[in-house]
């Protein structure tokens, strides 16, 4: 199935020193893409940055949000407005340089068979490049117990780097989600899932950031494990109560 006009959501930041880069690489990887950039207001000047950048190719979009509430809701602004213009695919990708745009044909080209295909780490194939020992095992910890806790078949949910049909993002909930941080991955995993809408797996090497600070934090990792936490014990739960 043809995937149709694709438009890449990237939410931004202070991210000034990477975004530029990032979108040169994206459009020469696939010239045909759409980009919208979701600035929260960031400090640095990254949004009037894109709007330069904008005015000089119709591919660039902004979007500008005046509070910075957490990246799930800055990609779902992204979502509302991408579905609102039409386009056929959605792409998440990070602004800081560490999902490489060249892998975006392959995930382009899955996504013809697939209503979800993820960039990912932990897949054959898959790997991290200059990331810390600490980060690395956080990771594959939190989608180990997110795989075993919501029975998902992926081994990569917190992955952000995918591509949604839209068809897929209009069949689920999306003013039902509520998270913020970076469980927001593993929600639109679970909720794809559950809607009965295919997933696959592409391999990326993934590469930390050289410019600018994660956005990584205590309070996101708190915030993923009780949510998780907390769909697991539904999920397990529901089947006893029907009885």
């Amino acid at each position: 199935m043809d995937t149709g006009r694709a438009i890449v959501v990237i939410p931004t930041y202070d991210e000034a020193d990477n975004i530029e880069r990032t979108i040169d690489g994206l459009l020469a990887a696939v010239p045909t893409v759409n980009v919208l950039v979701v600035d929260d207001d960031s400090p640095d000047g990254t949004g009037a940055l894109v709007d330069a950048l904008a005015a000089a190719d119709p591919r660039i979009r902004t979007l500008h949000r005046a509070t910075r509430d957490g990246l799930g809701h800055a990609y779902l602004a992204g979502f509302h407005r991408a579905l609102d213009d039409g386009f056929d695919t959605i792409v998440e990708m990070d602004a800081d340089g560490s999902h490489p745009a060249a892998a975006l044909p392959a995930i382009l080209e899955a996504l013809r068979e697939h209503d979800l295909v993820i960039g990912s780490r932990w897949v054959r194939g898959g790997a991290v490049a200059n990331w810390p020992r600490r980060r690395e095992w956080l990771s594959r910890a939190a989608n180990t117990y997110a795989r075993i806790l919501l029975g998902l078949p992926v081994r990569d949910s917190t992955a952000g780097y995918r591509a949604f049909r839209a068809s897929t993002l209009r069949a689920i909930d999306l003013d039902g989600v509520v998270s913020r941080g970076y469980c927001f991955q593993i929600d639109m995993t679970r909720r794809v899932v559950e809607a009965g809408q295919s997933v696959a797996e592409v391999p990326i090497t993934f590469v930390d950031r050289v410019a600018g600070r994660s956005k990584m934090s205590g309070a996101i990792v708190v915030e993923a494990m009780l949510r998780v936490t907390g769909w697991g014990l539904r999920r397990l739960f529901a089947p006893a109560r029907r009885r």
